[in-house]
């Protein structure tokens, strides 16, 4: 059995019922969500182009950089500038005193234009490097910088990787991503669960509900009953990509570190490649040379074929990458308009209003 201990990780506790774990953390979530009902309330900063965010409820792993891959590759075949703004969580901070506080409170900090050539998954986040694949994307704690700056190098419009709960910045289309199997967890907020606000306060400042995959927690019912009139919800499934079908019938070892690895290990055996071994790492890992030493041996041991995610492959060094086999995934919609029609309603509401 392979063991490892890196970083911690989300307590058990999240998604389950809510027992003595939340109970006694009950006092730091009710502060925690205090802070981002005051947050919440501050009106953002209004910017010359169409922001849209790709936001979630929970502390990861829903498929909102799925999503904003999506819609940003679908703005740049129509010929869109659109660039993107992130914060590049796992990155290190590029001076001292560079970050934000746990009150989200921001540092100074020059936005940073990411070069996929140049810069590291250290430098600028795992994310950062997979939506720069796409179009130019900019990282930085104030979103609003991060803006100024595309604006200044050409964007005509923005989409956020995240940022839902930020109030810096105006968000001209909200899109709330919740995952359909997990949904919200134990319904408690961070650190009790893995809730980053009030659920209902977060639904309320959304325009558009995007639920991916299967919707074993019930979530399109919790957003029909709670969300205003009218509110849009889609429904998308994450497809791996058609290459993953190569691996059918050959040995593999599959290693993630993300949210949640679970879904990346449930998806190769849903597409007919069943693992010897699965190794889970925390979200945004960093990979450390012995990490990648154990999988080798692993992988020599069973004579198997390493595969992982793109955001892994991006934190590992390139001699190791070389010896990786990378599957992604790609949306896939319920309704095949149903993404274009949003981006059409975004981009002509916004045009209209400016």
């Amino acid at each position: 059995m392979i063991r490892w201990s890196p970083r911690l990780r989300a307590p058990a506790f999240w998604s389950a019922a809510p027992g003595v774990g939340a109970w006694l953390l009950k006092p730091a979530s009710a502060a925690v969500e205090a802070i981002a009902a005051r947050r919440r309330a501050r009106v953002g900063e209004r910017v010359s182009v169409p922001v849209l965010c790709c936001g979630n409820l929970t502390a990861g792993g829903a498929g909102k950089t799925t999503l904003a891959l999506d819609l940003g590759a679908r703005l740049r075949e129509r010929g869109v500038a659109v660039h993107f703004l992130t914060r590049g969580y796992g990155r290190r901070p590029r001076a001292r005193g560079v970050g934000t506080n746990i009150f989200g409170r921001g540092f100074p900090e020059e936005p940073l234009l990411v070069d996929p050539d140049i810069h590291s998954a250290a430098d600028v986040g795992d994310e950062a490097l997979l939506l720069a694949r796409i179009a130019p994307c900019w990282v930085g704690a104030d979103r609003v910088r991060s803006a100024q700056a595309a604006i200044a190098a050409g964007a005509t419009c923005l989409v956020m990787d995240d940022g839902f709960q930020n109030p810096g910045l105006h968000k001209d289309m909200a899109l709330l991503v919740i995952d359909g199997s997990s949904g919200l967890g134990n319904g408690r907020v961070i650190p009790a669960g893995p809730l980053r606000e009030n659920p209902e306060a977060g639904l309320a400042a959304a325009d558009v509900v995007v639920v991916t995959g299967e919707d074993r927690a019930g979530v399109s019912v919790w957003v029909e009953k709670r969300a205003p009139k009218g509110m849009p919800v889609l429904r998308a499934w994450p497809v791996m990509e058609p290459s993953v079908d190569l691996l059918r019938g050959r040995p593999v070892v599959a290693f993630a570190g993300l949210a949640r690895p679970s879904k990346f290990f449930r998806a190769l055996r849903e597409r007919g490649v069943a693992p010897l071994r699965v190794v889970s790492f925390p979200d945004h890992y960093a990979y450390r040379r012995k990490d990648l030493a154990r999988l080798a041996r692993v992988a020599l041991k069973l004579e198997a074929t390493l595969v992982t995610t793109p955001k892994d492959a991006v934190r590992l060094p390139a001699y190791f990458r070389r010896h990786v086999t990378v599957v992604g995934v790609e949306l896939a919609w319920a309704d095949p308009d149903a993404p274009e029609s949003l981006l059409d309603r975004w981009l002509e509401r916004e045009v209209a209003a400016r």
